[in-house]
């Protein structure tokens, strides 16, 4: 009996929702002779929530509300129109996206991370339409090729649904697209020669799509289509007929598998006896060297495999009195774990005598056109050089086969780790106020760098947030400052940062210039959470969002969880296009920078002088605010982002 009671009643809510929507559609003709007005879009609306909203979280959306605009979640309007449908993360469920269709004026459609299902219903209609965001659901079927229709579009997100079938060509027809994800679906078929000339953001991975990625496509990350059959051209391979085995290649040759395998084994064999010998030999010749090479030999044990040309003992050089001293016989010593290579060196951590921690950076190629006299010049210019934000140079060894440079351990990691790192379930947010004490932490670092000679304008070189360092403290520190001085580097200066008026040849090259414009991608990435060395150009793509329509999708998911930064992080994103001003003489100094990431951090909105290029950055009228576009649930404090 109950459960007959319980099915009654809902039929009798539904009935009157049915009719409550009835009665709105009959206002609305009769008022407005069937032209659309906000009537019409709340009649769809209604119709909506009574077929996903069975958590009732969408408890606002009341016909008796006199200003929906303001009071219905998520919701947001233009001239008496609405322009924007915010609903990420509400549990709406089913195949209901249908009645949306009829919000003709509606620009921003975000329906993010939700249980909807069924296939996507043809959306030509909203002509308006700039920003679709239908990923993390359980949509299912083709594209619709009524997409293409929408033709204002600059984001399209799918991603992670069950879609199905090719990617179709006609996406061609959305000139404006900025962002496309269709990554973690079902779709299949061989990737379009896609001609989007202002595409800056694709994802395609973690599909079933075949064949070469098109050259149209090719200046995009290999992560953009990892986790499909498919990728960079490669050497051709011989197909075989339908009906051919595949084993068919073995067999015509004449060679049966039991003779392929017996020459396998030989050949092994005969590496096995030749390995042997080899070491036998090298472990003989070690035992009869004089105590030096035994050095040699240890040196190479702990820094790296590769042979010497010959050996020349050297000196440590201590820039400090004060800590315990050691030698490079200690070093030899200590247990050493690598920490990673760059351009510069590589990376290790040492412990010696299992009290004192160092950071040790082998530089085996780059300075080897210096002297000693003059690398030791340049050292200890290095070696003055000291602030609470830099990683200070404790001492350094030469010798003409061996530089080592050995710095404070900073045992927090990176900040590029700290953005990127675990970015799945589980992980720890990075809250604004941490993003914003990395930022003044790297400035007022660069800026002592910039001021500290008189006589020599020194430039860092190399600013990027995997050489900004955490130290015990949570204290970020600016690291490999200099190492420019001493050489080019053996790799390609990392793209993501490298100023536009930087030489294309790899040589000894740094500005201070320079460094505004990294330490200006630096803010980006703290801003947007996005990796630099994984963005076509992490700067232009952020010009794009602003120039084009200003939406909380440039900043970080994290930070949109937090109320009252809006007006920080707007300040902070026009510093960052500041400093990434393709001319020079239009960055500002770093100096400038430091005042105003401080004005910031005092709870100050800064001087937005120093991007004159983001005059029309608060004009879009059509821009929901970051709270509504979050999609977040609108009782987050504060208090909570620290």
């Amino acid at each position: 009996m109950a459960e007959e009671k319980k099915k009654k009643e809902e039929q009798r809510s539904i009935f009157l929702q049915c009719l409550l929507i009835l009665l709105l559609l009959l206002l609305h003709c009769s008022h407005s002779n069937g032209a659309p007005s906000l009537s019409s879009d709340l009649a769809a609306l209604l119709t909506f929530k009574s077929l996903s909203d069975s958590s009732n979280h969408l408890l606002t959306w009341n016909s008796s509300s006199p200003f929906p605009c303001s009071s219905w979640l998520g919701v947001s309007c233009s001239q008496s129109r609405i322009t924007g449908l915010v609903l990420e993360s509400l549990s709406l469920s089913g195949a209901s996206i249908a009645p949306l269709s009829n919000l003709t004026e509606l620009r921003i459609l975000n329906l993010k991370s939700n249980h909807l299902t069924g296939p996507i219903p043809d959306l030509s209609s909203l002509a308006a339409l700039k920003l679709l965001f239908l990923s993390n659901n359980s949509l299912s079927g083709p594209i619709p090729s009524s997409l293409s229709s929408l033709s204002r579009l600059y984001r399209l997100d799918l991603s992670f649904n069950l879609l199905s079938g090719p990617i179709p060509l006609s996406l061609n027809h959305l000139p404006h697209l900025l962002t496309l994800r269709l990554n973690s679906n079902n779709l299949s078929g061989p990737i379009p020669v896609l001609s989007l000339p202002n595409l800056q953001d694709l994802n395609l991975s973690s599909n079933s799509l075949t064949g070469p990625i098109p050259p149209s496509l090719s200046s995009f990350p290999p992560a953009s289509f990892a986790g499909n059959p498919t990728g960079f051209p490669t050497t051709t391979t011989v197909s075989s007929s339908p009906g051919s085995k595949p084993d068919q290649g073995i067999h015509h040759s004449g060679m049966s598998h039991a003779a392929l395998i017996a020459i396998i084994a030989g050949d092994l064999a005969a590496l096995l006896i030749a390995f042997t010998i080899l070491f036998l030999y090298f472990w003989r010749k070690i035992g009869s060297k004089p105590p030096s090479h035994h050095l040699h030999e240890g040196e190479k044990i702990v820094f790296s495999s590769s042979p010497y040309a010959g050996f020349e003992r050297g000196r440590m050089v201590f820039f400090d009195e004060t800590p315990a001293r050691f030698e490079l016989e200690d070093l030899l010593r200590a247990s050493a774990e690598m920490l990673g290579k760059g351009g510069y060196g590589t990376a290790y951590k040492a412990v010696i005598q299992d009290k004192n921690i160092v950071a040790v950076k082998r530089l085996r190629e780059t300075g080897s056109g210096l002297g000693k006299r003059e690398f030791e010049q340049r050292m200890q210019i290095l070696g003055r050089i000291q602030h609470p934000n830099l990683v200070s140079l404790k001492a350094y060894y030469y010798a003409p086969d061996e530089k080592l440079l050995v710095y404070e351990f900073m045992p927090g990691g990176s900040v590029y780790a700290l953005l990127h790192g675990n970015r799945g379930p589980g992980r720890t947010p990075v809250w604004w106020e941490v993003r914003l004490r990395v930022a003044l932490a790297a400035a007022r670092a660069l800026a002592h760098i910039h001021t500290a000679s008189r006589s020599l304008r020194l430039a860092h070189g190399n600013v990027k947030t995997t050489n900004i360092l955490l130290d015990k403290a949570g204290t970020a520190r600016l690291s490999d400052f200099g190492l420019s001085m001493l050489g080019p580097s053996s790799t390609a200066r990392d793209c993501g940062y490298r100023a536009p008026e930087a030489p294309s040849a790899e040589r000894p090259w740094a500005s201070q210039r320079a460094d505004v414009y990294a330490f200006g991608v630096v803010l980006l990435e703290l801003l947007t959470g996005r990796a630099a060395s994984e963005m076509v150009d992490l700067p232009r793509w952020v010009q794009s969002v602003v120039r084009e329509e200003w939406t909380a999708e440039v900043f970080d998911l994290e930070l949109l969880r937090c109320k009252g930064i809006e007006e920080q992080m707007v300040t902070m994103l026009q510093l960052a296009l500041g400093c990434t001003a393709t001319v020079p003489d239009q960055r500002p100094k770093i100096r400038h920078v430091v005042r105003m990431i401080e004005d910031i951090s005092s709870g100050g909105i800064g001087d937005a002088s120093v991007s004159p290029s983001l005059d029309s950055f608060d004009s879009v009228s059509d821009s929901p605010s970051l709270s509504e576009e979050s999609g977040q649930a609108h009782d987050v404090t504060l208090s909570s982002c620290r």
